[in-house]
């Protein structure tokens, strides 16, 4: 079902939108889907072949509970959980990693990643722009451009009648309405990357996610809507973008890549349900053309109530919240990376799997209930694909999982190597409001990786 971000964009500043007869004619500051088309068509340059997965762990997962454990250390650091091999020497993860542990040889660990922004929206602001600055009139939003819609304005379409940039669900705040990476800072509205599945914002329409395998149900919305375009006679007198960005979103390789009646039963039921359809929509997105694909991993599991990765005491039972996410975490995260493999994407496909920040290396305890607080000192990210060197560890800790013991790096480090890995120019520089040149990035990218 088409259909525009109806009740929750009010929480970002920004105006609702209930009629899906404007698609392709209202956007914010009257910059349209057909505006953003018009934009891109300036660009000559044909794109690298290449993409990106951003699956994001909203709330911050605990280093020290699953790519970082410290055996070692005194009880009240090292946590419940004990380290187990993998089929790479010398790398260890989590017990309850198991999935993980077989296919090492597959991903690489970073472990030294550090910043400075301890909330959870000041760490996406940091962490996903590089800059911390939130934006003026908002309580979540990036000041800067963030990762997504830098490539959704710097990139061109890999092909026609593709977008460059997507996001496959929300974060939940009041509603599924934010998604990691999507902001676009100072930048026009048509910069921003679209949210599908549980939101939509800026005029772009989108497949609802509880249909996305019924495919009757799809072709039949796709077709009343441009009937209905046809009967007014809008159609007619739309220009030549905007009849592309319909036809974009109405009938061509984005309907297909959201239809997931086209994939093997097999597969599809080897991803699972929920999060895993998700996941597979995100993998169909960029096999399709898409190059930059934001997936939430909300970190939920049967049986529990932790609805993201936010393992305060206060809130739950940070050992059983792990024990009923985990298992599907594992599972979704190493068929991913599998699935891409066998599909001969591993090459093409960067998979960054991260969320904003770590945990603190002591555990804090409430009524018996243990728990880790915001840690942005230190975190791990796994890295995937990208035509990368895989099977390593990159930096690592001190013996309490406190801070960098060794290669020290920074967000700006892990955007410039996605936008190497996309043929985008880390050092770009695009005028801010006052008209000065601002850098996208000042890091650079990640030696061992590129």
């Amino acid at each position: 079902m088409f259909h525009l971000e109806t009740n929750s964009a009010a929480n970002f500043g920004r105006p609702t939108r209930r009629e899906w007869m404007r698609l392709g004619f209202l956007g914010i500051g009257g910059l349209t889907l057909g505006d953003m088309l018009r934009a891109r068509a300036q660009e000559s340059a044909k794109p690298k072949d290449t993409a990106v997965i951003l699956l994001f762990a909203h709330g911050g997962p605990s280093h020290l509970e699953t790519y970082d454990m410290k055996p070692d250390a005194p009880d009240d650091i090292r946590g419940p959980f004990k380290p187990i091999k993998t089929n790479v020497p010398g790398i260890e993860v989590c017990e309850h990693l198991p999935k993980h542990a077989k296919i090492a040889d597959r991903f690489s660990l970073i472990r030294s990643v550090t910043h400075d922004e301890a909330d959870h929206f000041a760490g996406h602001r940091r962490f996903l722009s590089g800059y911390g600055k939130l934006k003026s009139g908002t309580g979540y939003e990036s000041h800067y451009p963030q990762v997504g819609a830098i490539v959704n304005r710097l990139r061109p379409a890999s092909k026609p009648g593709m977008p460059t940039a997507l996001a496959v669900n929300g974060v939940v705040v009041n509603g599924p309405d934010y998604a990691a990476g999507i902001s676009e800072g100072y930048w026009p509205s048509l910069h921003r990357v679209p949210i599908v599945n549980g939101g939509i914002r800026d005029s772009v329409p989108i497949v609802d996610g509880r249909r996305l395998g019924d495919r009757l149900t799809l072709r039949r919305d796709f077709d009343k809507m441009r009937h209905s375009l046809d009967a007014t006679g809008t159609m007619d007198t739309m220009d030549g973008f905007g009849r592309q960005a319909l036809e974009m979103m109405s009938s061509g390789e984005v309907h297909k890549a959201f239809d997931l009646s086209r994939e093997d039963p097999k597969t599809r039921d080897k991803f699972g349900e929920g999060e895993g359809q998700e996941v597979l929509t995100a993998r169909r997105l960029v096999e399709a053309g898409v190059s930059f694909v934001t997936v939430c991993a909300r970190g939920s599991g049967p049986g529990s109530k932790a609805h993201n990765w936010d393992d305060h005491a206060v809130n739950w039972d940070m050992q059983g919240a792990m024990l009923a996410r985990m298992p599907r975490y594992d599972h979704v995260v190493s068929t991913l990376i599998n699935d891409l493999y066998e599909r001969g994407l591993d090459q093409k496909v960067l998979l960054i799997v991260t969320g904003e920040f770590g945990r603190t290396p002591r555990l804090e305890k409430k009524d018996g209930i243990i728990g880790r607080d915001h840690w942005p000192s230190a975190m791990s990210i796994l890295i995937s694909g990208g035509g990368m060197p895989m099977g390593q560890v990159i930096g690592s800790t001190t013996s309490t999982g406190e801070r960098p013991k060794d290669r020290p790096l920074d967000p700006h480090d892990l955007l410039a190597t996605i936008f190497h890995h996309l043929g985008i120019n880390p050092h770009t520089e695009v005028n801010d409001q006052s008209g000065r040149p601002f850098p996208i990035c000042r890091g650079e990218p990640i030696q061992e990786l590129v």
